[in-house]
């Protein structure tokens, strides 16, 4: 059993920490979501423009720091290195990643129709259209793809013997979904943009 191992099996438990995963940080997931709903329901707009704007740009930032810095980054490394990265920092994406992934969609839904855009007609209703089809494939991804490989690496690196392929393809996959993602980010942008600009 290697340094990595021991620490996982020596490191100190409580009942929110499952297989490693501090479940406290759903704490800060309420929070979000909550920050969300009041948004929705203000009658202030600004409110709801601030989490959309936020939460779209921490998202963009971070597909695309992980798609193209740190996934190629990771791959250049040793696998006991990538290991003890991974372990790191998996568990405090999963709490982060998906709320996120549903909180700009959502309030950005809520947002554009606010602002009347979705009652608008063809053929301006279709920067609309275009923005439901980029943000339903990023949750699909986000919740069939993302979420699901996030958790399969983690359990997968702490075995006491990982099988260093099968971590390999998981995560190749999972970055290459996250790359794929801050591509379409950026062409969501380009259509909030264009929209805010006036249709």
């Amino acid at each position: 059993m290697d340094s990595t191992s021991t620490s996982v099996a020596s490191a100190p438990q409580s009942s929110w920490i499952v297989q490693g995963i501090d479940f406290r940080n759903l704490f800060w997931v309420a929070l979000l979501f909550g920050a969300m709903i009041w948004a929705i329901h203000s009658p202030y707009e600004w409110p709801l423009r601030f989490i959309h704007v936020t939460s779209g740009v921490l998202l963009t930032g971070a597909d695309i720091i992980m798609g193209f810095l740190i996934g190629p980054t990771l791959r250049m490394l040793t696998f006991d290195a990538r290991r003890t990265f991974t372990l790191k920092l998996l568990p405090k994406t999963l709490f982060i990643f998906t709320p996120l992934g549903i909180v700009a969609p959502t309030s950005g839904w809520y947002y554009a129709e606010r602002l009347g855009y979705t009652a608008m007609d063809y053929p301006e209703y279709w920067w609309i259209v275009g923005a439901l089809i980029v943000s339903a494939i990023l949750a699909v991804q986000g919740l069939c793809i993302l979420l699901p490989s996030n958790i399969r690496a983690y359990l997968e690196m702490r075995k006491d013997q990982p099988d260093p392929a099968k971590v390999g393809r998981i995560m190749r996959t999972y970055f290459l979904t996250v790359a794929s993602q801050g591509i379409m980010q950026i062409l969501i942008v380009t259509i909030m943009v264009r929209m805010s600009a006036g249709l």
